[in-house]
C-alpha cells in the first residue's frame, strides 16, 4: 500500500473517491473519509454556476466543505477558457485543496455543449483551460484533469489524448485521472486497464490515477497491481457502499477479505449518512436526496428488493427511521453487492 501525493498535498493511501454528479456532496465524502478514502473530489460543478452562486442554502450546500474531510479536491467543468479562474478562485475561497477539471464527462447534454468529454477533441481549448487555471489559483493549490482515453476508437483521438494529457503536465497540472473508456463508449463495455498500464509506463514519475471497472476492493487492488497507476479512482462502486474503502485498504495490507458488512452495520451508516445530509440540505431536500443513496445501500442487505421498494417512499426523517426500524432491526449478514452492476448517469465513473 503505496501512499502518494498529489503536488503539496500528500495522500496515505492510494485509494480515493471520484466526483460525481449528484452524488458526492459533502455528506457522501465525510462518509467515505471516515470509512478510510484517502481523499475524495465534490461533485461535478459548472464554472459558470460557481462563479456566480448566490446565498441560496441549496446552491451553497454544493460548494460546502467540512473541516473533518481535508484533503478534499472541487471539480469544475465548462466550456469557455475565460470562464474557469474565476471558479477555480471561488473553490478556493470556500476551502477546497484541489482544483480538477473535467474533461470526461460523456452524457450527451454535456457534449453538446462543448464541455466535459467534448474538451478531448480541442487540445488548443483544452490547454488554455488548464493554463487559465493554474495561473489563477495560489501555487499552493495542486490542478489537476480527470481524463478518458479519448473521444472515440480512431487514431486521431488518441493524439488528442497524448497531446492534452502531456501538455497538461508541462502546464503545471499535478495529477491526472485517466478512465478506460472513451467518451463515445460512455457507460458501456469494459475499461481498457491495458491503455492504463500504456499511460502510467508513459507518464514514469508523474501522477497518474486510474478509474473505470472498480466495483470491488479485489478490483481496486488488481487496477494497482496489474497497471502500476499510482490511485484508484472509485466512483459508482462507492455509491451507497462506503465499505469498498476498508475493503480495499485491508487487502492492500494483505490481510483476509472483509466480509460484507452486517445488518447492523448497514444501519448505523445509513443513520449517520442520514444525519449528514440532513444537517447540510434540511430534512426536505436531503429526503429528496437520499432516496438515490438509499436504492444503492439496498444492494448489501439480504432483502435487497424489498429494503429498495421500502426506502423509494422515504420523503422525511420519519419516514427513512420507518424503514431501518422494519428492516435493519435484526442482524444477519450482508450480501455483496459487486455483481449489481448498473449504469448510473454521471460525470464520471469508475
Amino acid at each position: 500500500m503505496k501512499p502518494f501525493a498529489i503536488g503539496n498535498v500528500a495522500l496515505a493511501s492510494p485509494v480515493v473517491q471520484a466526483a460525481l454528479s449528484g452524488y458526492s456532496d459533502r455528506a457522501m465524502r465525510v462518509l467515505a473519509r471516515r470509512h478510510g478514502a484517502a481523499y475524495a473530489l465534490g461533485e461535478v460543478l459548472l464554472d459558470q454556476f460557481v462563479a456566480t452562486v448566490g446565498s441560496n442554502r441549496r446552491n451553497l450546500a454544493r460548494l460546502a466543505v467540512a473541516d473533518e474531510e481535508h484533503p478534499v479536491g472541487g471539480q469544475l467543468m465548462g466550456s469557455n477558457p475565460d470562464d474557469f479562474p474565476p471558479a477555480a478562485l471561488r473553490l478556493v475561497e470556500e476551502g477546497y485543496d484541489v482544483i480538477d477539471i473535467n474533461f470526461g464527462c460523456p452524457v450527451k447534454k454535456v457534449l453538446g455543449r462543448c464541455r466535459g468529454g467534448y474538451l478531448l477533441s480541442q487540445p488548443d481549448t483544452a490547454l488554455e483551460i488548464v493554463s487559465r487555471v493554474r495561473d489563477a489559483v495560489p501555487a499552493s493549490v495542486p490542478v489537476t484533469l480527470k481524463m478518458r482515453r479519448g473521444l472515440d476508437d480512431t487514431a486521431e483521438s488518441l493524439d488528442n489524448f497524448w497531446t492534452i494529457f502531456d501538455g497538461a503536465f508541462a502546464r503545471g497540472a499535478a495529477a491526472i485521472t485517466v478512465h478506460g473508456r472513451t467518451v463515445k463508449q460512455k457507460y458501456v463495455g469494459p475499461s481498457s486497464w491495458a491503455f492504463l498500464t500504456q499511460v502510467k509506463r508513459h507518464a514514469g514519475d508523474r501522477i497518474v490515477i486510474g478509474s473505470g471497472d472498480l466495483f470491488s476492493a479485489d478490483a481496486c487492488v488488481r487496477m494497482l497491481r496489474e497497471t502500476g497507476v499510482d490511485g484508484v479512482s472509485i466512483a459508482r462502486g462507492a455509491i451507497g457502499n462506503p465499505w469498498i474503502f476498508p475493503q480495499t485498504l485491508a487487502l492492500l495490507a494483505g490481510e483476509s477479505p472483509l466480509p460484507p458488512p452486517t445488518i447492523h452495520e448497514q444501519r448505523e451508516v445509513l443513520r449517520e449518512h442520514w444525519a449528514l445530509s440532513m444537517e447540510l440540505h434540511g430534512e426536505q431536500v436531503a429526503g429528496r436526496s437520499m432516496r438515490k443513496f438509499a436504492i444503492k445501500y439496498a444492494r448489501v442487505h439480504p432483502g435487497n428488493l424489498a429494503v429498495r421498494d421500502a426506502f423509494i417512499g422515504v420523503k422525511v426523517n420519519a419516514d427513512w427511521q420507518a424503514v431501518l426500524d422494519r428492516f435493519y432491526a435484526v442482524d444477519g449478514p450482508g450480501r455483496d453487492p459487486s455483481a449489481d452492476v448498473d449504469e448510473v448517469a454521471s460525470c464520471d465513473e469508475g
